[in-house]
């Protein structure tokens, strides 16, 4: 396995950012989509990133709102995803990662199908490419993820954030490897811990609105994230499924919070060094 980092996470302009990543001696970096990256000369992003020794593994595509959710929005933001798989393909990124919204528990659900039917559309796009687009693990339960991607026509996968499933669902990470194992093309390596239960919907509905700050404010602490090694992700357990899974590919270091990003992310490169080794 290789390790990574969403240089985002650093909080600092690209090029710097990339430094900082260097520095740290990891594989490989992933990036957001944003402006930079749509609009900017890719070809000397990545000539610059390679004068680095990195590789881009991945890019970030998140739209806003509510994901694929809202039927009338979904084609604009499917032509706005092609567009993010263009970028990726020509900084040699293999993956695209992004949340898709919370898919209903009933697959009768009016959502469930316009869900579906842009992700097999996602999904069709991302094959043409030669890439694929990998679903981020979060609101769902690790079943009912799988069964939704086995409705889809391929060029869909899953971005597995252990952290995300412990933090909102309380789910082991190390069951979801063993469910979506098939699909996992893409991990973050994040932690976290759950506090109390709570209501995905409900919670991907406060991010989507910017109102997460007051939705804690109304039902008490949730979750949170926490520094590499601090949450209550079993990182030796969830490491040793991934080996098992025959998943070879990176874990890409995310840290959304904290006050000092660069002192957390340089102790998530040493811990994850640390559990690689372990695992020969």
């Amino acid at each position: 396995m290789k390790i990574g980092i969403l240089i985002d996470s650093f909080r600092v302009p690209l090029r710097e950012a990339m430094r900082k990543a260097a520095a740290m001696q990891v594989s490989g970096i992933q990036c957001y989509a944003n402006a930079e990256i749509l609009n900017g000369d890719r070809a000397e992003l990545r000539r610059y990133a390679k004068e680095f020794g990195l590789e881009i593994s991945a890019l970030v595509a998140e739209l806003g709102g509510y994901g694929f959710q809202d039927e009338k929005e979904n084609p604009e933001k499917l032509e706005r995803m092609k567009q993010v798989f263009d970028a990726a393909v020509e900084l040699g990124a293999k993956v695209v990662t992004g949340h898709i919204g919370v898919l209903p528990r009933d697959p009768a659900h009016p959502r469930y199908g316009v869900m579906l039917n842009a992700l097999t559309a996602l999904g069709r796009a991302a094959k043409e490419r030669g890439i694929v687009f990998g679903i981020e693990t979060g609101p769902e339960d690790p079943e009912q993820l799988a069964e939704f991607l086995k409705e889809t026509d391929g060029g869909v996968g899953v971005n597995l954030d252990p952290a995300n499933l412990v933090m909102v669902r309380n789910v082991s990470p190390v069951r979801a490897v063993e469910i979506l194992r098939p699909w996992i093309v893409y991990t973050h390596a994040k932690d976290g811990l759950h506090h109390r239960d709570c209501d995905a919907e409900q919670v991907y509905d406060a991010f989507a609105r910017g109102g997460f700050e007051q939705l804690q404010k109304e039902t008490g602490l949730l979750f949170e994230e926490t520094p590499l090694g601090a949450g209550s992700v079993d990182f030796p357990s969830y490491l040793h499924a991934l080996k098992a899974a025959g998943f070879d590919g990176y874990l890409t270091i995310e840290r959304e919070t904290g006050a000092d990003p660069d002192a957390d992310i340089r102790l998530a490169v040493d811990f994850l060094k640390n559990q690689i080794h372990n695992l020969k």
